[in-house]
């Protein structure tokens, strides 16, 4: 079955550091522009940071210079490193390519807590 897999969540101090890591159960995802999506309760769902197949990034404004996306074809992952966290990066964090067509459905995610 194809799927995606997110981990590396957890209860974080303002300023601190968490690196999220999705699993793809198969390479074909390689192919693809990746995302990383975040979801805050009461909030919709919103795009934070994309890596294309060749490795170009794309970020959120509010996440710009914090978070860092990358991917590891041979392991078929991709990564978000995230810094300086701030209480309003609480969410649920999911992966997916971006492009509609491609996309799985969504997975139960990661969740991050930043708080004091």
């Amino acid at each position: 079955q194809v799927q995606l897999v997110e981990s590396g969540g957890g209860l974080v101090q303002p300023g601190g550091s968490l690196r999220l890591s999705c699993a793809a159960s198969t390479s074909i995802f390689n192919m693809y522009t990746m995302g990383w999506y975040r979801q805050a309760p009461g909030k919709q769902r919103e795009l934070v940071a994309s890596i294309t197949s060749g490795g170009n990034t794309n970020y959120a404004d509010s996440v710009k210079a914090r978070f860092t996306i990358s991917r590891d074809n041979a392991r078929n992952t991709v990564y978000l490193q995230m810094n300086n966290l701030k209480p309003e990066d609480t969410a649920v964090y999911y992966c997916n390519p971006t492009a509609p067509r491609f996309k799985r459905p969504w997975g139960q995610g990661t969740q991050v807590t930043v708080s004091s």
